[in-house]
């Protein structure tokens, strides 16, 4: 038996080497991190700001909602545990689900008119403008 040098193709030289590393390949240093936001939708209207959070699987009591410094701070946690036991055998299963997401408020939102609500998996909030920043119609002036 010979022993035969390994040859690196080119491109390997140009990918940490812990890339290929199955044990760090799908870490939260890549793509899987985003995969843990929800998803969300903001719609602006002339008074108010509507976001929509997809989280199906949660309660109310799993939320917690913050407004800290002009950001909106929303986060989930929940935890399962079920135990089963028998003469032969005991088979315990849990799951931890969590997530966490920050959104800049802009200027125009009235911190303490921010309204939540959580229903079918869909968190919605209803965030308040201040008077100055709805848009008012344009006033038609005559021309004499």
């Amino acid at each position: 038996m010979s022993l035969v040098k390994f040859k690196k193709t080119p491109w390997e030289n140009l990918i940490p080497s812990d890339f290929f590393n199955s044990d760090n390949l799908f870490n939260d240093r890549f793509w899987l991190k985003k995969i843990d936001e929800p998803a969300l939708n903001i719609k602006e209207k002339n008074d108010a700001f509507e976001i929509e959070l997809a989280a199906p699987g949660f309660s109310k009591k799993d939320f917690i909602v913050t407004i800290d410094d002009g950001c909106l701070n929303i986060s989930a946690k929940k935890e399962e545990t079920k135990e089963e036991a028998d003469e032969n055998y005991t088979r315990k299963e849990f799951s931890y689900n969590s997530f966490e997401r920050s959104l800049e408020l802009p200027e125009s939102v009235m911190d303490e008119k921010v309204k939540a609500n959580y229903e079918n998996g869909i968190l919605k909030f209803r965030l308040a403008k201040k008077e100055e920043a709805k848009k008012h119609k344009p006033k038609v002036i005559e021309i004499s």
